[in-house]
């Protein structure tokens, strides 16, 4: 914990000695790096003292930084073993963190505020065990990390937050299996993977796919596909999530992109299922042409809608 071994900005950062330990202050959320190390598989341990927030640890970046694998606590003013929302890890995706995507990456520790909070990462190939304090029992398991690279550098991130013993041993997994363990929807055959994506377009903020207008019935944007329409096959990954920022990249912040996903149901007869639909921020669903639902799920939305929209219908061969 000293300057000559980290890359940071001079005035995020400020290293001090507290409780008799050499550390380092990070201010402002800037990142903060070690020089000249490259992580694949390995431990990963550090003591951090926070306030309130939700400092981390990306580990993995690519070499443009916008993939990495991140782990980190959350402090709002209380919290407690049982509550499910302490710690998180989630993937970075074309510089967007995938933390709303990652619901049941989440997990509960107890947490010194104030002090120090020991934090130890095992990262093996594809798996993660996380130890926040207790070192005898993992607080979050993932049995498949979702970033994109194998290997590559390590970043701190957090404002007002204070980090020492930092500690690297590569390799030393514990035994921990590198391959992708067990995702319990990867096994349920009724799930929708199969999906065609066309090119996203801009979508100014107030538009709509579709309006019904008096005398007109449903009116339908300009954006909609028709035959003409270009389309890539997308898969929903184990988890059942087709994720769109991994195949059409980022949306600049502040702006709003359209794009269109479509699949085909073959059933042998007429019959009546619900879908359980989630989504993420704003959706639009169309069967065999009529909008049969529109609805908003944005962090900052009033009604707060729910992730998940239970439609019922019927499919017709």
């Amino acid at each position: 914990m000293e300057p000559a071994y980290w890359q940071y900005n001079a005035s995020s950062v400020d290293f001090i000695t507290q409780d008799g330990l050499k550390a380092a202050h990070l201010k402002d959320g800037m990142p903060f790096i070690p020089k000249n190390l490259q992580f694949a598989n390995g431990t990963i341990e550090y003591d951090v003292a926070l306030k309130l927030g939700f400092p981390g640890i990306s580990f993995r970046i690519s070499k443009d930084g916008k993939s990495a694998d991140q782990f980190y606590l959350r402090y709002f003013g209380s919290t407690s073993p049982e509550r499910r929302t302490t710690i998180q890890y989630a993937a970075i995706v074309d510089s967007m963190s995938m933390w709303d995507m990652t619901d049941e990456y989440q997990g509960g520790a107890k947490l010194n505020i104030p002090g120090w909070n020991h934090v130890k990462l095992v990262v093996s190939g594809k798996q993660l065990k996380a130890y926040v304090n207790n070192m005898t029992r993992p607080a979050l398991l993932v049995p498949m990390l979702e970033g994109s690279e194998a290997k590559g550098g390590l970043a701190f991130s957090g404002g007002d937050v204070t980090i020492t013993n930092f500690i690297v041993r590569p390799d030393v997994t514990e035994g921990l299996d590198p391959a992708p363990g067990y995702v319990p929807p990867y096994n349920d055959t009724r799930y929708l993977r199969n999906w065609q994506v066309n090119k996203p377009n801009a979508f100014p903020f107030g538009r709509e796919v579709a309006a019904f207008l008096p005398g007109r019935g449903m009116v339908r944007a300009p954006e909609y596909p028709d035959s003409t329409a270009s389309w890539t096959p997308v898969w929903a990954g184990p988890r059942g999530i087709v994720n769109l920022t991994r195949a059409l990249g980022a949306t600049p912040f502040g702006q709003r992109r359209l794009a269109w996903i479509k699949t085909t149901i073959a059933s042998a007869t007429a019959q009546e299922h619900t879908l359980q639909l989630g989504f993420s921020d704003e959706i639009w669903l169309f069967v065999n042409g009529d909008m049969v639902l529109a609805d908003k799920n944005l962090l900052t939305h009033q009604d707060k809608s729910s992730r998940k929209a239970g439609v019922r219908l019927r499919i017709r061969v």
